[in-house]
């Protein structure tokens, strides 16, 4: 049975997990950023783990096109509060992050996964991560968030995606981080044109290497925008179609922010195709 180990947690990846968005940034791309206030954030992450929520995804820097960095002091200040908190609800957590500093308090305070846009390419992160038991998803992005949808180019983005994936997989077994506790995730929408978008996810699985589980975050992504013509705020019809296409090309976990509709639909499509409740 495939499994991801993710810290003091086993998990079964026999069906596709959800993994629901907290946004702690108050320049959220999706406009639900709870910023510093960490009631709010609290009840955002209890309303996705109330909603069905397998992990949750915390994140406290916005990685938005044009998006400017945090401070890691400030990142910290939004980010440890709602960890503590949340941490001891009974499933995992995730930290999404690039700065090593971060890493390492996110584990100390009960992180059970890292989620890095930049695959543990900071100097240092491998040795954060490595030190720990915890799962880690590794992120292709072309470019930096500020500037990476200007004039994103590649001669062969499936090969090249894949061929980063493997080196930054490579990296890790070296470093000493056990490919049972690895996840991949294209980047959709990281230094990407609308077409390279739908050359990934037509080939998904082929972007990924080892057999390792693929991660998949469209949800309300602006490569959705593009092809329905709705805002932001009107794109969890669209959001929920390209997780449940996402979970039937292969996809592992499902980076979403609507959790429950999410769910839901991954429930009907499990019943029609095995004839059976999950």
């Amino acid at each position: 049975m495939l499994e991801l180990h993710c810290g003091r947690f086993q998990l079964s990846l026999e069906r596709p997990l959800i993994m629901g968005i907290v946004n702690l940034t108050p320049d959220s791309f999706s406009g639900d950023g709870a910023g510093t206030d960490v009631e709010r954030a609290i009840q955002l992450a209890r309303r996705q783990f109330e909603n069905g929520a397998d992990i949750l995804d915390i994140g406290a820097e916005s990685s938005r096109p044009g998006a400017i960095q945090t401070p890691e002091d400030e990142e910290l200040r939004r980010l440890v509060p709602v960890l503590r908190e949340i941490v001891d609800w009974g499933m995992p957590v995730s930290v999404d992050t690039y700065k090593p500093a971060v890493m390492r308090a996110a584990l100390d305070a009960g992180a059970a996964m890292i989620n890095d846009i930049s695959a543990l390419r900071h100097p240092g992160a491998l040795a954060a991560v490595a030190a720990s038991d915890c799962a880690v998803c590794l992120m292709h992005m072309q470019g930096e968030p500020g500037t990476m949808q200007v004039a994103p180019h590649y001669h062969d983005v499936v090969g090249e995606v894949r061929d980063f994936l493997a080196e930054r997989v490579a990296c890790c077994r070296d470093a000493g981080i056990d490919a049972g506790r690895l996840v991949l995730d294209p980047g959709f929408g990281f230094g990407k044109t609308l077409d390279h978008n739908l050359a990934l996810f037509r080939a998904l699985t082929a972007t990924g290497c080892d057999d390792l589980p693929l991660l998949v975050g469209i949800s309300r992504k602006s490569m959705l925008g593009a092809i329905t013509g709705q805002s932001v705020e009107r794109r969890v019809a669209a959001s929920v179609a390209a997780a449940v296409l996402a979970a039937r090309k292969g996809a592992k976990i499902l980076r979403v922010h609507d959790v429950e509709e999410t769910r839901d639909a991954l429930a009907v499509l499990s019943a029609f195709e095995t004839g059976s409740l999950q």
